[in-house]
């Protein structure tokens, strides 16, 4: 993204000298058509390999919002045909805004995904109340699903955090988020499987410290999968799997060579592992 014209080095083909001389330094700047190039990309990326490895399911961007709650960003994300992942309450005043304004079609999913504070659970079951059908609280503790019933008036969809395993040496290493891995079976027996109000749609996976190509990491996965399989031969609407942490950040020119390797990974071990349950009535 940088080059030279003579002396003046450019920045996308912005002359950065004029800017600072403008401006003056230090300097951060945001080139947001990056953004819409950056989704494509990796939309691009996962459409190749699924092919390559003969991936029959579908694949759907998410933008977390914690990213930025910037608005220029957000319009520049929601060119690109998106679906939306919040972690807060003000997240969901932001997701209402976005589709009172038509910038966020009524069809997108909205994966409610963090720690629900009282605000955070009243925001997401008025959402639910209003009719949005896709959005999709993920339950991150024991208690949080009580709290949903209780505050909505017509059935939903949810999803289940698995509390995935970090490593020891990670700096943010804390307690687990989630329902534990041995525990989730149970969990969806006795809160969720005779709930009239409530309907299984997908597990959450995430790993603190991103998605990285490494034997810790891919064995996490295969745990997952693991725990999916085994609650697909007995809840039949469960049919998403939705990998959080995001792809690792750009820490050398050639970086981009290996988030392929990673889709393909990622793809490869799921359609050999959900190839188990294809057959299931």
């Amino acid at each position: 993204e940088f080059g030279l014209d003579e002396d003046q080095l450019k920045f996308h083909d912005i002359d950065l000298m004029s800017l600072v001389k403008e401006y003056g330094t230090p300097l951060k700047i945001n080139y947001l058509p990056q953004i819409s190039t950056n989704i494509q990309k990796v939309k691009k990326w996962f459409s190749e390999v699924m092919q390559e490895v003969n991936y029959t399911g579908q694949y759907y961007y998410c933008y977390c919002t914690k990213s930025s709650h910037f608005k220029h960003v957000l319009d520049e994300v929601l060119k690109n045909k998106v679906h939306i992942e919040t972690s807060s309450a003000v997240d969901i005043d932001i997701v209402e805004a976005l589709k009172r304004e038509g910038k966020l079609p009524k069809d997108a999913y909205v994966l409610c995904n963090g720690f629900k504070r009282d605000q955070y659970i009243k925001n997401i079951t008025h959402l639910i109340n209003q009719g949005d059908t896709n959005c999709i609280p993920i339950i991150d503790n024991y208690e949080e699903l009580n709290l949903l019933t209780q505050g909505t008036n017509r059935p939903f969809q949810v999803g289940i955090r698995i509390a995935s395993e970090e490593e020891p040496k990670f700096e943010f290493y804390t307690s687990r988020l989630g329902i534990g891995y041995k525990n989730i079976p149970s969990f969806y027996t006795n809160q969720i499987k005779d709930n009239p109000k409530v309907e299984l749609k997908m597990l959450h996976f995430f790993i603190n410290s991103g998605i990285r190509d490494t034997a810790f990491y891919w064995n996490e996965l295969l745990k997952c999968l693991k725990v999916y399989i085994a609650l697909k031969k007995v809840c039949k609407s469960l049919d998403s799997l939705n990998i959080g942490g995001g792809f690792p950040i750009k820490n050398s020119l050639g970086f981009g060579k290996k988030l392929p390797g990673l889709i393909s990974q990622i793809l490869s071990i799921s359609n050999f592992q959900l190839a188990k349950i294809v057959n299931l009535p």
